[in-house]
């Protein structure tokens, strides 16, 4: 290797991030030997050990600890750089990657994502699914661009842009005699969103002020597959109202209004470094239509 390889760059700081070579190598979903051919690759070209083994994984020597700090400003740099190149150039292309939950991937993105590519013709927009949690450390460690999850978010060095508040609804196959509410809801087979989501969270959180702790028949983690469920009637769920906005998503299902009302906040979650180009600025611009 003659000239220092940025893909190289990137993993280094990913094995300091998730503290080990096979963590690393899962998020970049390769080996865990080709994880350390490129560190090995990597002192090589700066004649330096970068890495030390502990018992609890890596960490880095002191020579690293200096490289991630200039890696931070090769990164910004670079950004910096393709931003500029950007300006010049009357079409707009390159890659927006954006995460989010499988309700709005469905739901909420389809719509907007046409507009972009009707403006953009040549960006590419790559979504990735998945929790709050998860979404955020994606942007931390800069493998995605920007999210859109469910607030509340916390995380170091992030811009977070709440746009669109949305109620809840219960769903069920057929109409329920009563309004759904935490004590008449909670002795009825709950078909719920898998543990750990942001969605979940707020939905037990419903449950727990009125002093109650929900126990769910099923736990999924696709609102086409709780939908399907709840139809075949195997149980009632609460869900976001956008899952069942439009009639055929709402075709064999009530859809009732909670009492006490439950809404969530979505916002656009990103780092505060982040170099916007063209394609994010658009894609951001049409999420904050949807208030």
């Amino acid at each position: 290797m003659t000239t220092l390889n940025l893909a190289h760059l990137a993993t280094f700081r990913l094995v300091i991030q998730r503290g080990s070579f096979s963590a690393a190598a899962d998020v970049l979903g390769i080996s865990q030997p080709a994880v350390s051919l490129q560190i090995r690759q990597l002192e090589h070209f700066l004649r330096s050990r970068l890495l030390e083994r502990t018992g609890r994984g890596v960490k880095a020597t002191a020579a690293g600890l200096a490289l991630l700090t200039h890696g931070e400003r090769i990164e910004q740099a670079v950004e910096e750089t393709l931003r500029s190149l950007d300006a010049f150039s009357h079409e707009v292309s390159g890659t927006v990657s954006l995460g989010t939950g499988a309700t709005a991937c469905i739901h909420l993105l389809p719509p907007l994502l046409q507009q972009l590519r009707e403006m953009y013709p040549l960006l590419k927009v790559g979504v990735t699914t998945g929790n709050t949690p998860g979404v955020v450390r994606a942007i931390e460690e800069n493998r995605l661009d920007l999210g859109l999850v469910t607030m509340p978010v916390s995380g170091r060095g992030l811009e977070i842009t709440p746009i669109l508040d949305e109620e809840f609804v219960c769903i069920s196959a057929q109409e329920e005699e009563c309004e759904p509410t935490p004590d008449s809801l909670h002795t009825l087979p709950l078909i719920a969103f898998e543990s750990g989501s942001g969605t979940r969270a707020l939905i037990d959180g419903w449950f727990q002020a009125s002093g109650l702790q929900p126990e769910p028949v099923m736990q999924l983690g696709s609102i086409e597959a709780i939908k399907r469920m709840v139809r075949a009637g195997l149980g009632y769920s609460i869900v976001p109202r956008m899952a069942v906005e439009q009639v055929a998503d709402r075709e064999g299902l009530c859809v009732l209004s909670l009492t006490p009302v439950l809404h969530r906040q979505l916002a656009i979650v990103m780092r505060q470094d982040k170099i916007l180009s063209k394609g994010i600025s658009g894609l951001i611009r049409l999420l904050q239509q949807e208030k």
